[in-house]
């Protein structure tokens, strides 16, 4: 009974204020820590610098040339990573509030989250950005990125949960 009189209060344009944006900046942190970490456990044995691993989510802006910027396109990349982690919990934040199960199970719907991110992720926003597609198909890259969107999903979802209580 709470939760939905809780939720009439995010609806319209109060919907941005009542959201604590510490927790999405810091959800966001978390998810491109998160995303960093598992591409340099995945990459660095096949020889993949950081910095080039940075490089590659700059590339989604600046395509080929963000190969050859050296650390400002890593920095960049670093940015973008941290822009789209809080984009990942500010979309969970927007519509949780309209999907009380959203909010009551951020773990469970979090996963399913994830999935649906991944094929955002691969099917539309990877597809329409500047970055060079790759030369060979990755297989075991596909088959391990699955379940760590999960596990981005589930971080936005309890991140989004914990900036709307404390606006609550």
């Amino acid at each position: 009974m709470q939760a939905s009189t809780s939720i009439s209060r995010y609806s319209g344009l109060d919907q941005a204020s009542s959201i604590a944006w510490p927790m999405v900046l810091c959800g966001g942190l978390a998810i491109a820590a998160t995303d960093f970490i598992y591409c340099l456990l995945f990459w660095s044995p096949q020889g993949v610098a950081p910095a080039r691993l940075l490089q590659g989510i700059a590339a989604g802006a600046l395509g080929k040339a963000a190969f050859h910027g050296g650390i400002a396109t890593a920095l960049l990349g670093a940015g973008l990573q941290w822009f789209i982690g809080c984009c990942f919990v500010l979309a969970y934040a927007v519509v949780a509030p309209h999907l009380t199960l959203l909010l009551r199970h951020p773990r469970r719907y979090g996963i399913a989250y994830g999935l649906l991110l991944y094929l955002v992720m691969n099917a539309i926003v990877v597809p329409l950005s500047a970055a060079p597609p790759p030369r060979h198909p990755q297989v075991a890259w596909m088959l391990t990125s699955i379940p760590m969107f999960a596990v981005f999903g589930t971080i936005a979802a309890l991140f989004a949960k914990r900036a709307l209580r404390r606006c609550a």
